[in-house]
């Protein structure tokens, strides 16, 4: 490891993950192989990067992160076995329409009170595939900027400079087993993405849903 990388390190590892972009700039690991997680309770399976850690508390299902870019991590989502009936993914509809639900909770679960805040929203691709176990399953692909003025309270519009705060590229998985929808979350900052896009998209092939032993 770098000395560059070990400074890093250090100073990323007094911090907990957030939705605040602080850490898009961080440098993206080298590809260090995947591990697979195995839920046989709840009924789903996927690989992650080896070196990514898990978070506790952090409301999902499980949740990994990569320890020295905080704001890539990875988790899954499931629906209330007491109130969902899901039967296929299909249920949600067409891909396009899953994919506007998908990008609607990601900007409701994002929604900033702070002053000057503007969040730009692309659906960057949406499809559907049948995987090795028969299922199908629904890939959505969207992308958000997050834009922040430095003094919004300025009486002068030219003093109000907006400026990126973070670009984040947001992967999600869905499928359906157990009558509940699973949802796999993959969220990267976008330059990373660009340098791990090759692990990311086996991480994303790599979901399953299964059978519940729970």
């Amino acid at each position: 490891m770098s000395k560059r990388r070990n400074a890093v390190a250090l100073i990323l590892s007094s911090y907990f993950f957030s939705g605040v972009g602080l850490h898009d700039a961080a440098f993206a690991q080298p590809s260090v192989g995947l591990r697979e997680y195995i839920d046989t309770f709840d009924g789903y399976s996927f690989r992650y990067p080896q070196n990514w850690i898990p978070v506790r508390g952090a409301g999902a299902d499980i949740f990994f992160r990569d320890p020295y870019v905080l704001d890539e991590n990875i988790s899954v989502e499931l629906s209330s076995p007491s109130s969902s009936r899901y039967k296929s993914v299909e249920d949600l509809g067409p891909p396009q329409e899953a994919g506007e639900r998908v990008l609607k909770q990601y900007l409701t679960e994002f929604m900033s009170t702070r002053l000057g805040v503007k969040r730009e929203s692309n659906i960057l691709s949406t499809s559907s595939r049948v995987a090795d176990d028969g299922r199908i399953y629904y890939q959505v692909e969207v992308n958000i900027k997050s834009y922040a003025s430095n003094n919004e309270l300025a009486v002068m519009p030219q003093d109000r400079v907006v400026s990126l705060e973070w670009d984040r590229r947001y992967l999600s998985v869905l499928g359906v087993e157990n009558n509940r929808l699973y949802e796999l979350r993959l969220q990267t900052p976008e330059n990373v993405f660009l340098e791990e896009e090759n692990d990311l998209r086996q991480v994303m092939d790599s979901f399953r849903v299964n059978k519940a032993l729970g």
